[in-house]
């Protein structure tokens, strides 16, 4: 009632339109806002097609142009993660692929509930298989994250038929594309990582990355490639070109969209020489 009296008829009709104005604006302006997927969802190569696309090559002289590899000297290879489910290697093991590297781990709380499918199956079948880590490093440090692959599936034994660990080090699916790191806290971040390995396997990583994300997150450092073997992910018709460093890739990422399971790479070298790199 005393809202009533001060107010006239004109003024209180315009001043519950301003309140009903004032009360829908805000959800009509709201956006969606951007999707996340939940941690523990990321697999390899997840951030190419969105950040590096079938980008060309840049042409700096640090070029693997695999056009002019013969594919017979070349050996096809998978790789798979929890969103493949069961996968069926005896079908992959027909068409030719014969290697194989399987999602571990995750930060220092993820495991890959397919993991013992995916990571028996290509030895059953014939297959040299590997394990991979997607690395997430504003979780954890790279040391933790290196143990918690080793204990969880990452490690390594010389039975002609294991491939060394693989880190997968890439763009952050969750986040700021670099972790939220500068270029020597992440290049620090991954040796921290890969002399973990190490120590605990007696093995060199491999390392999985796209040049374009190596050279925004570490600046192109060229420290790793001495010793460890670059996998490089570049969807085109070569690798393009390589981070500093590494003359040649031991395996290419060549697409998403392969058969059966989508992933599929190129072991450069034949299937003697991807013995020689799983006995060490």
């Amino acid at each position: 009632m005393l809202f009533q009296r001060s107010l006239t008829r004109p003024a209180l009709t315009g001043a519950l339109t301003g309140l009903l104005l004032c009360a829908s604006v805000p959800s009509a302006l709201s956006a969606p806002a951007p999707y996340v997927p939940p941690r523990g969802t990321a697999y390899m190569g997840m951030g190419v097609l969105a950040h590096d696309g079938s980008t060309s090559d840049a042409g700096d002289g640090n070029t693997d142009d695999s056009s002019t590899v013969p594919r017979a000297t070349q050996t096809e290879g998978v790789d798979v993660s929890s969103y493949q489910g069961n996968v069926a290697w005896s079908t992959l093991w027909s068409g030719g692929v014969r290697w194989a590297y399987t999602k571990a781990t995750e930060g220092t709380s993820y495991r890959n509930p397919s993991f013992t499918q995916q990571y028996n199956g290509p030895y059953s079948t014939g297959m040299i298989r590997g394990a991979y880590h997607f690395a997430t490093p504003d979780s954890s440090g790279g040391a933790a994250q290196a143990d918690y692959f080793v204990g969880h599936g990452g490690g390594w034994s010389k039975d002609g038929k294991t491939l060394p660990g693989a880190l997968d080090i890439e763009w952050n699916p969750y986040g700021d594309d670099c972790y939220g790191k500068s270029k020597s806290a992440m290049v620090s971040w991954i040796r921290d990582f890969l002399n973990r390995y190490k120590s605990r396997t007696g093995r060199y990583a491999v390392i999985y990355t796209a040049t374009n994300w190596w050279t925004e997150c570490t600046g192109n450092y060229g420290g790793f490639a001495a010793n460890n073997p670059l996998w490089i992910a570049h969807y085109s018709s070569s690798a393009g070109t390589l981070p500093a460093g590494w003359k040649t890739y031991t395996m290419w990422q060549y697409t998403s969209t392969g058969n059966t399971v989508g992933d599929r790479d190129r072991f450069n070298g034949s299937t003697d020489r991807l013995k020689v790199l799983s006995t060490g």
